[in-house]
C-alpha cells in the first residue's frame, strides 16, 4: 500500500515511538549495515535476555518517527532497518506504517520477536506489521539453547523467516543467511 507524500510527512511528524535506543550502523542485527531500533517494553522477560533494560513498558524515551527517519536517511551506508527490543510487536500499529514508509524508500526490514510466527499471524495488527517486513527472527531467547555460532540470533530455537514467502505459502519458510 503506497502512502502519499503528504500522509507520510504527517505520520512521521506526528507519531512517536517509545524506544530504549538506536544504533546507526549495526552489522549483527541482519544482513548488511543496518539501523537498529530497540523498542521499549517486553512482557516475556526471558531469562538471560541481552536487553533487560528494555522490558519496562514506561521506560526508555519517546521519540518522533521523523527524528529516526532523518537519521536513517542521513546514513548512505545503510541497506536496511531492524526493529528489535524489547518486543517490537507491542508497537505493531506504528511500526507497520513506519516499515511501509521505509520499504518504499528501498530499505530491507528485519524484525526480532520473542513470539513465534504462527502466533503473530493470528492478530490483525501483528499481521499488518509482518506484511511490511522482509525477515522475522522469531521465538523467545532460551538461555540453555544459547550459541555464539548462530547467525543473527541468540538461541537455537529461534528461526530466521522469509516473511513474504511464508505469508504467501501459509507455512514458515526459512530465510537463507549464507548468501
Amino acid at each position: 500500500m503506497l502512502i502519499s507524500k503528504q500522509d507520510k510527512t504527517s505520520f512521521l511528524e506526528n507519531t512517536s515511538l517509545r524506544i530504549a535506543g538506536a544504533i546507526n550502523d549495526s552489522i549483527v542485527d541482519g544482513t548488511g549495515i543496518r539501523y537498529t531500533i530497540f523498542t521499549q517494553g517486553c512482557l516475556l522477560n526471558c531469562k538471560g535476555c541481552q536487553n533487560p533494560q528494555t522490558h519496562c513498558l514506561d521506560g526508555g524515551i519517546s521519540v518522533r518517527l521523523k527524528d529516526l527517519y532523518t537519521e536513517i536517511k542521513n546514513n548512505p551506508l545503510l541497506s536496511g532497518v531492524t526493529f528489535s527490543g524489547g518486543e517490537p510487536f507491542l508497537h505493531s500499529v506504528v511500526l507497520a506504517q513506519f516499515a511501509n514508509i521505509l520499504k518504499q524508500d528501498g530499505y530491507n526490514i528485519w524484525c526480532y520477536s520473542g513470539y513465534v510466527f504462527e502466533k503473530l499471524i493470528l492478530n490483525v495488527d501483528h499481521r499488518r506489521l509482518l506484511e511490511n517486513i522482509d525477515v522475522l527472527v522469531d521465538g523467545p531467547y532460551i538461555e540453555k539453547l544459547r550459541s555464539l555460532e548462530l547467525d543473527f540470533r541468540g538461541s537455537s530455537n529461534q528461526r530466521i523467516i522469509d516473511v513474504a514467502r511464508s505469508l504467501t505459502n501459509n507455512t514458515v519458510i526459512i530465510y537463507p543467511t549464507n548468501i
